[in-house]
Order: structure tokens, then sequence, then C-alpha cells
């Protein structure tokens, strides 16, 4: 019998599992937010994934649920789970992706190394972080934000105090050390429910004003130590945290030579879109396999460089499929994803893939093709 895994919400990482998972031979179904999102040829259901009647009416037709993000609330998680339904990852480890001063609690009792932070709940106690931190710190919302957004770097408390003021009795805000980093990375490993790890590449990931840019596979110039630090973080992170899925650690390599963990995703990850087209499993249809308890995928690269640059935003004018030719036909190597989406300021609508020996001649090549969708 077709094993059916029923994903709750219908973005681009959920349409992105559309095409592995009719090559598993698996039945994808999913809960869409509204009509016409990014999975609509997929989306079987219709509604608000807070309410638990309606994911409960999705999930009685699925063996398996999995997540495109990571916003279903706790209540509803443990409900499913009390249910008898399989949920992975399950609501013990997604609250560590859920709530950042969880996460953060929760590495430094596993001894993963991370920047300095505490919770604060007043002007004084954020001041006094402040102090101790050369007079500067990074301010986040412990929850729901992404992309930059619920993210301040500030030089003295009054500058988040709109969001202290903001916080119920039982809230605080997360404030971290200002890290003082070379460059971005991230680490993804895919755990199965039975414990089965497999490791991706480390990767370099280049941010434009909060939001990811470009990736390098695997990061340029990396160091055996780098590369073996990086992934022993991921997986002590997927064991320690019983992830279930694919699990995307982002990291700090500092200008004093430390890696630190800066935030985690467990699901599939902008950072691995480059997998797509560039591993021999790529990240969609490992997710796919962990969740459904299948044999995890040879995640080695398929090309010594692979390049992948979003299209962010797209054209002012007209739509990105109009750009499509023009862009295959100058730049044939180039893999085009695109989500469905509307172009908007700042919005990622899709993504291109470049694999190849020559690492400059692929950022060229995607950076080119991208630019034919501005």
């Amino acid at each position: 019998m077709t094993l059916r895994v029923g994903v709750i919400g219908g973005g681009q990482l959920a349409r992105m599992m559309i095409a592995p998972a009719v090559e598993l031979g698996l039945d994808l179904r999913v809960l869409a937010e509204g009509e016409g999102m990014s999975a609509q040829l997929a989306a079987t259901a219709v509604g608000d994934y807070r309410d638990l009647d309606a994911v409960r009416d999705f999930v009685k037709d699925v063996d398996v649920v999995t997540f495109d993000h990571e916003h279903v609330p706790q209540d509803v998680l443990r409900a499913l789970v009390a249910d008898g339904v399989a949920v992975h990852p399950g609501p013990d480890a997604l609250q560590y992706a859920q709530d950042k001063l969880v996460m953060r609690a929760r590495l430094g009792e596993l001894g993963i190394p991370q920047p300095d932070w505490a919770a604060v709940r007043d002007a004084g106690e954020l001041q006094a972080f402040l102090d101790a931190h050369d007079g500067r710190g990074v301010v986040k919302t412990p929850r729901g934000g992404y992309d930059g957004k619920g993210v301040r770097v500030v030089r003295g408390a009054g500058e988040a105090q709109d969001w202290l003021d903001a916080l119920a009795d039982d809230q605080a805000l997360l404030v971290e050390e200002l890290v003082g980093f070379v460059r971005e990375l991230a680490q993804q490993v895919a755990r199965r429910p039975g414990g089965q790890i497999v490791a991706y590449p480390v990767v370099e990931t280049v941010q434009r004003d909060g939001v990811c840019a470009e990736v390098l596979a695997p990061a340029p110039a990396a160091s055996e130590r780098l590369v073996r630090v990086a992934e022993g973080i991921g997986r002590a992170i997927a064991e320690g945290l019983g992830v279930t899925g694919m699990l995307a650690v982002e990291l700090f390599e500092t200008d004093d030579e430390r890696i630190l963990v800066n935030e985690l995703a467990m699901r599939p990850h902008n950072s691995g879109h480059w997998s797509q087209d560039g591993a021999i499993t790529g990240q969609f249809e490992q997710h796919l396999r962990a969740v459904a308890d299948l044999p995890l995928g040879d995640a080695s690269p398929r090309a010594p460089w692979s390049v992948m640059v979003n299209i962010l935003g797209g054209p002012a004018e007209g739509t990105l499929d109009e750009r499509f030719a023009a862009a295959m036909m100058e730049h044939p190597s180039a893999k085009i994803h695109t989500y469905g989406k509307a172009p908007r300021p700042g919005r990622k609508v899709g993504h291109v893939n470049v694999s190849g020996d020559d690492l400059d001649d692929a950022v060229y090549e995607a950076r080119a093709a991208a630019a034919h969708f501005a």
C-alpha cells in the first residue's frame, strides 16, 4: 500500500517535495493555508494549521505528518501525537526550532558552542548584558522571526524598548553577543526515527539585508577541522534533540576561529536548495525518506562545486514565466526553480542552481541566470 505523507503548510518547500515524492512512490498530500499556494498541485485541503479540528480532519487520511514550516502550535502537535499520529519532527524536537530561548538553553545543556546569551525582561537586564559585551548585542524575538525579521542590533536598551513594552508577564526577549564573524555557514544533516544520520557538506551562505542570497557548496577554503567540527555539531544536535527529517544548523565562523550555532531549522532549508541538482540525494527527497523511515540516500556532491542564487523580488513588470526561455537559452547549465509566487520586493520567488568544476564559473552562471528574473 502506498505510504501517504501529509505536509502541513503549502509553501515552496512543500512544492519542492512533490517531484521526489512521485519518484519515491509516496502519496503526498498538503494542507495549504489558502487557495493558490506554491504547493497547490498537491494541496488536498485548505485550512488553518492552528485549528486542531482542521488539522485532525487533514491527518485522518495520512500515515505520517511533516511540515513546510515550524509554526504549528505545540498544543496541536501534542494532540496529534496523543491521537497516535506519526509526526516528524515531533513536538519534543520541534519546540527547539520554535522558540529561540528554549533552543539556547537546551544547546547549552548539550555543550554545543554558541554565542553568549541571556533572557531579558526589562531595560535594566538588557542594558546589563550590553554593558558586559562591549555595549552591543543582538536582540531577537524568541518566536516567529525569519529572514532577518524579529532581529535587531542594539547599542542601548532603549532601542528595544517597544519590544520590551509588548512583552506579557511570562515572556522575555533573547539577547546575544554581537559575534565577530568572518562568514556564515550552514550544516545540514538528515535523521531517521531509528537514528540513522547522514550529513551534507558544510556550505557558505551569503546574506543580504537579513535574507539568504547565495549558497556556495561546499564552503570554499574549509579546513579539515572546520568540516569535522561543523558535521559534529550537526550530528550532536540531531541526536540530542531527537530530530527526525532534515535539520539545518546555521553557523558563524568567527574571527577567532570558533564555530558557533546561530539558529536551527527542522525541515528542508534555503541553505540546502543547491542539493536538488548538486547532490546525489537532494534535501527534499532526503526529508521524505527520513520522515517515511526509508533508508537515507547518499548526500555526496555530484560535482566539485555547486552554487545557489535566490531570485528575490522578481520582475517589476510582467511574470517570471516570461523570462524562462531567455534564461534557459543563454545559461543551459543552470537549473531554474520558481515557486508559483507573484513578484514582490524582497520576496523569495525562486532560485537557480549551477554545478561544475570551477567555482567562479558556477557563480557567474548562477548569478547571470537569476538576473533574467530581476
